[in-house]
């Protein structure tokens, strides 16, 4: 009989990552992360800012002009003000849930800070949000859909690439293995949305293997590198990745 609490029993590494869609429609970004000073108070190690990293594929952050935020827990929603000129992109559950009586409990605001949320209200106030409700169109190729389970307005994205769609996954699986195994991570609102995540997920990709989890080390070993120097830090999602 196979334990499914067991994978919580050994450390895991993770990697934080963020997502750089570059198309007819101008550079898109999926997830801002965090800055170093979030890293410290997180006790997370900063291994290459955002911005040096969006730079090294020539992406300047003070021209991009859409973000797509998966869910606002702190390692996604960061570096609020990095990019000055962008509009994001959340669900309407998300905004809602980050705001509301659900935070009211440890276990659930646990992943949220309140400087992050706040930054978001106030894009909102400014006019730079876009809500969406569900699956909605971004851009042409690149759709979002609502998964929940993780956060309760968690939505990931689908990428139509030459090697057909990709779905970022985003926090809708941490882990390769979460999805191969039907496993959960340990901070979940919603059990049964994370589980009936894992087919959606598949089911919007070319294949499993084109689904990207939100936070495997081995995505860096996956798929090759977005150019030459760039080894084991920017890879490139475009092509069919290893086995």
């Amino acid at each position: 009989m196979r334990n499914f609490c067991a994978i919580f029993d050994v450390l895991q590494p993770l990697d934080f990552y963020v997502w750089a869609i570059v198309g007819p429609s101008g550079p898109i970004i999926v997830d801002t992360g965090f800055d170093a000073a979030m890293g410290r108070k997180r006790q997370r190690e900063m291994i290459k800012p955002v911005g040096e990293g969006l730079k090294a594929v020539g992406i300047e952050p003070t021209q991009v002009k859409t973000v797509i935020i998966s869910h606002m827990h702190y390692d996604h929603i960061g570096n609020y003000d990095l990019f000055p000129r962008a509009r994001y992109h959340l669900q309407d559950c998300e905004m809602a849930y980050a705001t509301g009586r659900c935070m009211c409990h440890m276990a659930l605001r646990l992943p949220f800070e309140v400087d992050d949320v706040v930054a978001m209200v106030r894009k909102v106030f400014d006019g730079r949000v876009a809500f969406h409700d569900g699956e909605d169109e971004v851009a042409p190729g690149i759709t979002v859909h609502h998964i929940g389970g993780h956060s309760k307005g968690l939505q990931s994205v689908r990428v139509k690439t030459r090697c057909g769609p990709v779905v970022l996954a985003a926090d809708a699986a941490h882990l390769y293995a979460h999805m191969e195994t039907g496993r959960i991570f340990p901070i979940t609102y919603n059990v049964a949305e994370v589980v009936e995540g894992y087919a959606t997920l598949k089911k919007l990709a070319a294949s499993p293997k084109h689904v990207v989890p939100g936070h495997d080390p081995l995505v860096l070993t996956r798929y090759p590198a977005a150019k030459a120097g760039l080894e084991g830090w920017v890879v490139r999602l475009d092509v069919d990745p290893r086995d």
